[in-house]
């Protein structure tokens, strides 16, 4: 099981109910696509019993601080981050925008994003396109998270709190 959450918007609440989500579910990886905003909102995904692999967001300004709050069990670094992962090939960026060429270059068997706030699971020219939605739920009012079982590609969004 893999767990996904992007904007997160230093909602300590949600995120350590994501944390809760991700640990009970047996994640072997967790992957945030952006705005965390401070370094003390990356600090509790350190409760984490998985590696994490995140991007850095819009509303990610203390850039230096959320790099040295992943340094020594998680990584972060600019969108796109491209990855395999159990034989799988990740990308994950933070705006949509970019969606539509990874989706033409076929580069990839996942893309993760974040950004609208929305969560959405949807395959486009065979590849799964998948937004957890905002884990800060300051803008929508619904916090959520996913899980994706990669062996099935299937996606559950997860209301957190």
């Amino acid at each position: 099981m893999i767990g996904l959450l992007s904007d997160t918007h230093d909602n300590l609440v949600t995120v350590r109910e994501a944390v809760r989500l991700f640990n009970d579910a047996g994640c072997e990886l967790v992957i945030h696509a952006g705005d965390f905003v401070a370094p003390f909102a990356a600090w509790e995904l350190r409760v984490l019993r998985c590696p994490v692999q995140a991007i850095f967001g819009n509303c990610d300004g203390e850039r230096a601080g959320l790099a040295e709050a992943f340094s020594g069990w998680g990584e972060i670094r600019e969108a796109p981050l491209a990855f395999t992962h159990g034989g799988l090939r990740y990308i994950v960026t933070h705006l949509d925008r970019p969606v539509d060429g990874y989706i033409a270059g076929r580069s990839c068997d996942i893309i993760i994003f974040g950004h609208t706030h929305r969560p959405l699971c949807e395959r486009r020219n065979g590849i799964l396109v998948v937004n957890p939605g905002e884990a800060g739920g300051w803008l929508t009012g619904k916090s959520t998270a996913a899980l994706l079982e990669p062996r099935t590609m299937a996606v559950d969004i997860v209301p957190l709190k």
